[in-house]
């Protein structure tokens, strides 16, 4: 058939149907160059570019910014001393963005809780209420209780409260008349380093033994694979609370922390050495890393140019996954009492006062703690799904 025949049995394509122009295939130079204008895009920024796109996992990052953020900076962000004991067992204060008279104001007023001067019909208990004609009003950068920023600098100045020094108690009071609020916000130092320390010696330790099992093989593998068997085997809760009940209740803070986070990462390596090391064992029998090998380049030199860089997007992933599980393991140990003893502060000692159920139905405010593990929880589920979804979209 000659090439005229050919051409004149080409049919154009069609129109489009709403009156527009017809479709071409054509690129143009201008799109090349816009879609370039930055240069050759990196692994790093199509990541970023896929992260963009999914809605909780750009939710999980801001939420995980503000509670680091939150939790370098509590003493600032607490609106009362945390220690300080008030009214035991007192409901949280009424906010309303309206002044005395009535006016909207930007800046809320506090109304304290006291009792009404009624009682009630059954059980002839004094009824309490907001005391409406003793506003407190709240402001931003006020003084309260001193403190050093970041332990060093010290100073009284706090990012909310109230600016005529009453007391201001937005999720009640524990049994001691401590402040709900700011005990959470200052425990989130010890329960979010717990978390963090756990998860990077757990990541490190886990990572480095499962690429030197997966990529080494033979009896080495064996060896390693047998021992983190044996680990894996045992049932961490009772060796949880049996490691943590061997530690003197007069021990120093510091070395009581110390050995709540060996205990944790000693029992969490285990499983993510499994992980890396699957993954290990599929990239040993790559072309370019069989390529490394002929050429006589080391071991070393392959595990940290060769390998490691392709484990590391899933090594991100179970970090950001991993958190929210010791935050977790940490509430319920405090609950039990094995965790963080006092004074120090943590979410899971917080838990404590819930212990009863006729605590929990007679103030049910004291359960605000349980909000400040969930938001760290779904914050980092949150980001890791997103993390997840962008490293590996297939």
């Amino acid at each position: 058939m000659s090439e005229n025949t050919t051409k004149d049995h080409v049919q154009p394509l069609p129109p489009d149907v709403g009156g527009g122009p017809a479709p071409t295939t054509e690129v143009t130079e201008t799109g090349v160059a816009e879609r370039f204008r930055h240069g050759g895009e990196g692994y790093a920024t199509l990541v970023w570019r896929r992260f963009r796109r999914s809605t909780m996992g750009m939710i999980g990052l801001v939420l995980v910014s503000l509670l680091l953020i939150v939790a370098i900076f509590g003493d600032f962000f607490a609106p009362m001393d945390p220690k300080r004991p008030e009214l035991p067992f007192a409901p949280p204060d009424m906010i309303a963005f309206e002044d005395p008279a009535g006016n909207f104001s930007l800046l809320p007023h506090i109304y304290p809780i006291g009792e009404t001067g009624e009682l009630d019909p059954i059980t002839f208990q004094p009824l309490t209420g907001p005391v409406l004609d003793d506003p407190t009003p709240v402001g931003l950068f006020v003084k309260g209780h001193s403190y050093k920023l970041l332990g060093l600098i010290p100073t009284d100045i706090h990012f909310f409260g109230t600016t005529d020094g009453r007391p201001m108690h937005l999720l009640g009071t524990d049994k001691f008349g401590r402040d709900i609020l700011s005990r959470g916000i200052v425990g989130s130092q010890i329960s979010l380093t717990i978390a963090l320390v756990v998860v990077a010696i757990t990541t490190v330790v886990g990572t480095l033994v499962g690429i030197t099992s997966g990529y080494l093989g033979g009896a080495v593998d064996t060896w390693v694979q047998r021992f983190v068997e044996f680990v894996l085997a045992f049932p961490q809760l009772p060796l949880y609370l049996a490691l943590t009940s061997l530690i003197p209740v007069t021990a120093p803070s510091n070395i009581f922390i110390a050995f709540v986070i060996g205990v944790m990462a000693v029992l969490g390596w285990a499983q993510l050495s499994r992980e890396v090391r699957s993954k290990t064992l599929s990239l040993a029998r790559i072309d370019y890393v069989r390529a490394a090998i002929a050429v006589g380049s080391s071991d070393t030199r392959i595990i940290t140019r060769h390998i490691l860089p392709n484990v590391l997007s899933h090594v991100i992933v179970a970090v950001t996954l991993a958190v929210p599980t010791v935050v977790l393991l940490e509430s319920f140990l405090g609950f039990l009492g094995f965790a963080v003893k006092p004074p120090l502060i943590s979410w899971g000692l917080m838990l404590q006062d819930t212990g009863t159920f006729s605590v929990i139905g007679s103030y049910p405010w004291i359960l605000s703690p349980v909000i400040f593990v969930l938001i760290a929880v779904f914050a980092f589920n949150a980001l890791g799904d997103g993390l997840r979804d962008a490293i590996d979209p297939y």
